[in-house]
């Protein structure tokens, strides 16, 4: 946000600075904690191979991609987070199948992105300045992000519970299906991280064209995204998994249903949540309603499941996304209408 909302070069060559500072002090601390964690869950004969794949997920977080969406610039998200990965995977084949060594794969990627990040240091920071020397401030800085970083903590793990919370009471038959419109849902959740990645920087950009009609923009385009998907889920859903996965996974009507309504719910809470209540500082309510929704949704998710009705734990998530969406709706809609809106000052940004 704060790099959508001031162009300034040396701002955002600041704003990357305290990222970077931020960022390698939490990778001190989680990267070793997943190496570990994966070494010792693994089976004895793959835990160099399961902790050096857990590094190639936890690497993720030093990605550069949070710019590049903030600058509206997707050629730089493409140099310098998918290219490097997908020319480490085409390094990586031939050298796992000479060597047979799968752990080879994390450490070409590890090596890929430092380059990369490396090479995406001089275009964001053109000039000199302290970036590695200059760490005052930075545990302030990580405080501030504990709202954020708790929103998407308690949203991610929230949205992995339906199928364990199933599988503990349901029967593997029954959750077969279910699982199958579970990843259908799961898959189509790209469409709205990236229609949100869009339209993120493009609305809080400063411009001379109305920031209230580019919200609505946003919102009508999530809205119908939402609702696009919702209709394929419900119609289209069974068949697809049908094909993918095969007849003995096939999905039910009723689940492909209400994962649809959970669909269309996430994405017309997106431009509320990213474009118009996190920007303005809106985090301790946006965690509020998360944990009040995510709390409800569990809570409904083992009623169905001890009564043996996978479709209910679908309907569970779909009435957590609306409570989620109704609780935030009010605030966005009343933060839209007001005048600061369309008075947004470009040289006065948010920190």
């Amino acid at each position: 946000m704060r790099i959508a909302q001031n162009p300034a070069p040396q701002h955002r060559a600041e704003v990357y600075r305290e990222s970077l500072r931020t960022r390698l002090v939490l990778s001190a601390v989680v990267f070793p904690f997943v190496f570990a964690l994966a070494w010792q869950l693994a089976a004895p004969e793959h835990r160099l191979d399961a902790a050096s794949m857990s590094l190639t997920t936890a690497v993720a977080g030093l990605s550069p991609a949070w710019y590049c969406i903030g600058a509206g610039k997707p050629a730089l998200l493409a140099m310098f987070d998918t290219l490097p990965r997908v020319a480490a995977t085409l390094i990586a084949v031939p050298v796992i199948l000479l060597t047979t060594k799968i752990w080879l794969y994390g450490v070409i990627l590890l090596a890929a992105v430092v380059v990369s990040l490396v090479v995406f240091q001089k275009i964001a920071m053109p000039e000199s300045g302290r970036t590695f020397t200059s760490w005052n401030g930075t545990f302030r800085q990580l405080r501030q992000q504990f709202g954020p970083a708790a929103i998407s903590l308690s949203g991610t793990t929230y949205a992995a519970t339906p199928v364990p919370i199933g599988q503990a009471f349901i029967s593997s038959t029954v959750m077969a299906g279910f699982s199958s419109a579970d990843t259908v849902y799961r898959f189509g959740l790209f469409s709205v991280m990236a229609l949100g990645n869009t339209f993120q920087g493009w609305t809080l950009e400063a411009q001379d064209a109305s920031p209230t009609r580019r919200h609505v923009a946003a919102i009508a385009s999530h809205f119908a995204l939402g609702l696009m998907g919702a209709v394929f889920l419900a119609a289209l859903g069974p068949l697809a998994t049908d094909i993918i996965f095969g007849s003995v996974n096939r999905a039910s009507q009723a689940a492909c249903a209400f994962y649809g309504l959970s669909f269309l719910f996430i994405s017309a809470s997106t431009p509320f949540i990213r474009n118009l209540l996190l920007p303005q500082g809106r985090q301790r309510l946006i965690l509020v309603w998360t944990l009040i929704s995510a709390v409800a949704g569990v809570t409904l998710m083992f009623l169905a499941a001890t009564r043996g009705w996978a479709d209910g734990i679908a309907l569970a998530m779909a009435i957590s996304e609306a409570i989620l969406f109704l609780g935030l709706l009010i605030p966005g809609l009343r933060r839209l209408s007001t005048s600061q809106l369309e008075q947004q000052a470009p040289s006065s940004p948010r920190p």
